[in-house]
């Protein structure tokens, strides 16, 4: 039998069609992987596995019947702890003010459990999600399973080390200004943020969405077909579209792909990262796509601006705790959101109208070319116990220049690996395309993904840490 751990979402439901391997065996195989990792990275929350075996048990006597209900029918999955489940408290990274339980599943949740995928855990994230790190004050410290002295990159942390190390094939983050895609580059997967209002998501806000974390864009792919089914709860979700996600054929010829290096500001651009970026695009343009040279859609103003609303919308989060409650949340956060304290309204107003900025910078780009590629990240690696790649509570959002933009402009965007580094480390190579073209977009990647053809590599298990 085959390391059950390794299959992606695709394999398993294969090896249930064929009876070679059952969910029972899957979960049991899982729960043993989980038994030596999870004491290392730290990636789960709430993991329940009697009632994960018991759930893998009746999916596997349906697949037995040749019954099975669905398109995810005792597949593995996880979500993110701030993606609520009915009956598990939401701590948002901290544990703090009023922590009563969920009293419904969330969009994301109850899709899945629809299709009777098999819910293994929640995943950690930081303090309200507001850093790319897997640094919480709730759920201690969430490390990456290629070197455990690094960083997983956040907001979607937990997701991010257990995809990369293989606890389950599926797995949803959300992201709001790069916290699939971030993750997805430092641990070495894919993470696809769609279209805003693609994958329904409660609560809803400006640039929030919900988003695959997976290993492959097949996988991808597959959960979308779940996911993407409309719930009214979210006011910003998108008409219903009859989209058949599995088809990933695309002629790559007279395609134009706009290839954007430089971010603008932030963090300068590692070299590896450059040289991998460059090699992915070449793949593209062999391929047949005709390669564009494009300007950074960011600038300082839009950054910093947004920073200050962010700062304020924080701010006004932590004001909800008492004094004593505040003290227990992150330094690094409460050093950056005390920062709004001291802004304008005008000043907050001007900040948020730098998204309207993005929004009209980042859709321009469609004019000329039909999709980007870009680097994910500016860096391939940063500490484990640091706040963010700059590890500077004033500037925490120097590492975010390339993925936040297609946030405010909702645009469609995939982070993939394009490889790794001298110091083994997975650089992340990101592809974005015009707004709601989000199944054009997945298979561009598929495309892309199978001319970088990498060889299959996964984290060796420390000995000792």
């Amino acid at each position: 039998m085959p390391e059950l751990h390794r299959l992606t979402a695709t394999q398993l439901l294969a090896g249930y069609r064929a009876k070679t391997f059952s969910p029972r065996d899957v979960a049991s195989a899982l729960m043993e992987h989980i038994s030596q990792w999870e004491p290392r990275i730290n990636a789960l929350y709430a993991y329940q596995p009697e009632a994960f075996l018991a759930a893998a048990e009746v999916s596997a006597q349906r697949w037995a019947k040749g019954e099975p209900r669905s398109a995810l029918d005792g597949v593995p999955v996880t979500l993110k702890e701030l993606i609520a489940t009915k009956g598990v408290p939401v701590p948002a990274g901290t544990g703090l003010g009023e922590q009563a339980v969920a009293g419904d599943n969330a969009p994301p949740a109850a899709r899945l459990i629809e299709d009777n995928a098999l819910l293994l855990a929640k995943t950690t994230c930081p303090d309200f999600g507001m850093l790319s790190s897997g640094l919480s004050s709730f759920h201690g410290l969430t490390r990456n399973p290629w070197d455990l002295t690094c960083n997983t990159g956040g907001s979607s942390s937990g997701a991010g080390a257990a995809a990369a190390v293989g606890f389950g094939p599926l797995h949803v983050g959300t992201d709001i200004g790069g916290s699939v895609r971030l993750p997805a580059a430092w641990c070495g997967i894919v993470g696809f943020k769609p279209s805003l209002g693609r994958i329904p998501i409660d609560p809803y806000y400006v640039g929030r969405c919900a988003g695959p974390m997976t290993r492959s864009v097949e996988d991808a792919a597959l959960m979308m077909t779940v996911l993407a089914r409309t719930d009214r709860r979210d006011a910003m979700r998108l008409p219903p579209e009859k989209i058949d996600w599995q088809d990933l054929a695309l002629n790559m010829p007279g395609l134009r792909v706009g290839v954007m290096m430089e971010a603008g500001c932030g963090l300068p651009l590692d070299e590896e990262i450059r040289e991998h970026v460059e090699q992915a695009a070449k793949q593209l343009e062999i391929a047949g796509a005709t390669l564009v040279p494009l300007e950074p859609v960011l600038n300082r103003e839009m950054l910093d601006g947004l920073d200050h609303f962010w700062q304020a919308r924080q701010w006004s989060e932590l004001l909800k705790l008492s004094a004593a409650e505040r003290k227990r949340v992150l330094p690094a956060i409460l050093e950056w959101a005390d920062g709004g304290s001291r802004l304008s309204g005008i000043e907050v107003v001007q900040g948020f109208q730098q998204t309207m900025a993005m929004r009209r910078a980042t859709e321009a780009v469609f004019d000329e070319v039909d999709a980007v590629v870009s680097p994910t990240t500016p860096n391939i690696a940063f500490p484990a116990e640091w706040p963010s790649p700059t590890n500077d509570p004033r500037q925490p959002f120097e590492h975010i220049a390339y993925t936040v933009p297609w946030n405010m402009g909702e645009q469609p965007a995939i982070s993939l690996n394009a490889g790794f580094g001298c110091s083994n480390m997975p650089i992340g190579v990101q592809l974005i395309g015009p707004r709601f073209a989000d199944h054009f977009l997945l298979k561009l990647a598929h495309q892309l993904e199978m001319r970088l053809a990498l060889p299959t590599r996964w984290p060796s298990l420390p000995l000792n840490h």
